[in-house]
C-alpha cells in the first residue's frame, strides 16, 4: 500500500484530482481536460500512477508542472479577497437578497432584484460556456460609487462589457440612447452601457466593447442605428465566440489576470 489518497476538486469548471500524502500534502495532480499528470517530485512517480490508475481515461502525459506564465504568477499572488474570478453571475444581487430578502417593494409585487438576478444568471451561464474556446468571463465586477459591470468577457475577439436586461416576453424598442421594455417608461440605458465599457477601457488600458444582452424578449425593434453598442439576445451570445484575430492567447491571459484583481477597478 502506498498510503496515497486521491482527492477530487473543481476550479473554474475544470476537474483536478490531487494525490495527497497521509499528512495532507499534495505530491501530484491529474488534469483530466489536459490529459496530464503533474508530479511535484519524481521519487513517487510509480505510486502516483498506481493511485490514479482507476481515474485515468486514456493516454496521459506525465511530468513536472509547467512553468507558470507571468499572468499565472500574478493570479497566484492575489489575496483571496481581491480575486474577482470566483464571483457568481449576479453576485452582488445574491448578497443583497441574502441580507434583505423582502426588499423595498410591497409583498404582492415581484421583487425586481429577482428578475434582474435571473437575467444575470442566464447571461452568465451562456458566457461561462465559452470558457473552453479560450474565453474568460468575470461576473459582477465592482466599480467605485456602487456601480458594477454585470459581466466582462475577455477572449480572442477582444473585451466586452455586458449589461443584462430582463425582458421576458416583452417587446423591446431601442432608440439610441433610449431602451423601452414593454409598456414601461423609456430609459437612456445605452448611455450606461457605453459608460461601463469606457470605465473598463480606462482600467485595463485596452479597448472594451459595450454589449446590451436582452434576456427572453418577445421582439426587439431598433429605431435607427445604434452607436457602438451590440444589442444581443441571450441566445445569441455564443456568436461572440466566433470573433477572433484581436488578442493572442498570452494577451488574453494577461488581461484576465489584470481584470480579476479588485484593485484594478479602484479608481475608474
Amino acid at each position: 500500500m502506498s498510503g496515497l489518497r486521491v482527492v477530487p476538486t473543481w476550479q473554474h469548471g475544470r476537474e483536478r484530482l490531487y494525490v495527497c500524502l497521509t499528512d495532507g500534502r499534495n505530491i501530484a495532480w491529474y488534469d483530466r481536460e489536459a490529459a496530464r499528470v503533474n508530479l511535484i517530485g519524481e521519487d513517487r512517480r510509480e505510486d502516483v500512477l498506481q493511485a490514479l490508475r482507476p481515474f485515468l481515461t486514456g493516454p496521459v502525459t506525465v511530468g513536472p508542472p509547467p512553468v507558470p506564465t507571468p499572468a499565472e504568477l500574478a493570479r497566484l499572488s492575489l489575496h483571496p479577497d481581491d480575486d474577482l474570478a470566483p464571483n457568481r453571475p449576479g453576485e452582488a444581487l445574491l448578497i443583497a437578497l441574502d441580507r434583505n430578502p423582502g426588499g423595498p417593494v410591497p409583498r404582492l409585487r415581484t421583487d425586481p432584484r429577482r428578475r434582474a438576478l435571473e437575467a444575470e444568471q442566464t447571461v452568465g451561464e451562456a458566457l461561462d460556456r465559452l470558457d473552453g474556446a479560450g474565453w474568460h468571463t468575470l461576473h459582477s465586477v465592482p466599480l467605485p460609487g456602487g456601480d458594477r459591470i454585470h459581466h466582462l468577457l475577455i477572449g480572442p475577439g477582444g473585451l466586452f462589457a455586458i449589461h443584462t436586461l430582463y425582458a421576458r416576453k416583452q417587446r423591446i424598442l431601442v432608440a439610441d440612447p433610449m431602451v423601452t421594455p414593454g409598456r414601461r417608461e423609456p430609459r437612456p440605458l445605452l448611455r450606461r452601457v457605453r459608460a461601463d465599457a469606457d470605465r473598463a477601457s480606462y482600467a485595463l488600458t485596452a479597448e472594451v466593447h459595450p454589449v446590451l444582452a436582452l434576456v427572453g424578449p418577445a421582439r426587439v425593434s431598433l429605431d435607427g442605428p445604434v452607436r457602438e453598442v451590440r444589442v444581443l439576445q441571450d441566445t445569441g451570445l455564443a456568436g461572440l465566440a466566433r470573433l477572433g484575430g484581436v488578442l493572442k492567447p498570452a494577451d488574453v491571459e494577461a488581461l484576465h489576470a489584470m481584470a480579476r484583481d479588485r484593485n484594478t477597478w479602484a479608481r475608474v
